[in-house]
């Protein structure tokens, strides 16, 4: 396995592990880290609030790295938490630096001046845009599809989720229908298309910049965090979706040639 890191100001920005000579595959997590750079104080927050779901995706790391080596890919995630910048997000999202998320308020991102903000850009979403950019150039003729995995949580503003493996995409919808036809006999998982967030929610961002523009088939997997809370569930997960994706991936190129 080959990995580089591509740091900003703030630390190491974004990660890039590659699992294989030739990958077919790019596999993306951009909530991987709850890292809040020293200067920014913890955002004004508990260390233990940083620890939540709100910081990061909790278990979406172990899950991608699994899944890129079941699948020789190539994996890009970030190094620095969403709550300083979002880099699912364009800049000009509101929520890209949020000044509230869920039921906290976030003091470190209140009332940030245009220069506070563009540096987080600077130094965040632009290091990871600009690394996946260059992976996807890189390896673009071998890349068959793009996948970015993320997690959620299950209790939102007080509401159980029931959901358990939510499968997303945006302008391109190919490799996420192909997925919700070839669900795993057995799989026991409660799985819907565009739940808990949809393309509406401005969850999309990374699909449609990166994959889209490429002609890459391209999904969003979001899997509930309880289910991937040990090294077994990461790993079992991990296999799971990399033979899934493939089964997927096959069944559309099947229904694009006939």
């Amino acid at each position: 396995m080959e990995s580089q890191s591509l740091n900003s100001t703030f630390g190491p920005a974004v990660h890039v592990d590659q699992m294989g000579d030739a990958p077919r595959v790019i596999v993306v997590c951009e909530h991987a880290s709850n890292r809040v750079p020293a200067h920014l104080e913890g955002l004004g927050l508990d260390a233990e609030i940083l620890t939540r779901h709100i910081a990061w995706d909790p278990g979406a790391l172990p899950v991608a790295k699994g899944l890129a080596q079941q699948m020789n890919a190539v994996l890009v995630h970030g190094g620095i938490s969403r709550l300083v910048y979002d880099c699912n997000r364009p800049p000009e999202a509101p929520d890209a630096i949020p000044a509230r998320s869920e039921i906290f308020d976030i003091p470190g991102n209140s009332g940030l001046s245009d220069v506070a903000r563009n540096e987080r850009v600077a130094q965040v979403y632009r290091p990871f845009s600009r690394m996946l950019t260059e992976q996807i150039g890189v390896h673009r003729p071998n890349l068959r599809m793009m996948v970015t995995v993320h997690s959620f949580t299950p209790v939102y503003r007080g509401q159980l989720r029931d959901v358990q493996i939510g499968i997303l995409h945006g302008d391109d919808d190919r490799l996420a229908l192909s997925m919700m036809q070839t669900i795993p006999d057995g799989l026991g998982m409660e799985v819907q298309l565009n739940e808990p967030y949809a393309a509406v929610d401005g969850v999309a961002h990374t699909l449609n910049k990166h994959a889209v523009p490429y002609g890459l088939p391209n999904v969003m997997i979001e899997i509930r965090n309880d289910l991937i809370e040990t090294a077994a569930q990461h790993a079992r997960i991990a296999q799971i979706l990399a033979e899934w994706v493939t089964q997927a991936e096959a069944a559309m190129n099947e229904r694009s040639s006939a």
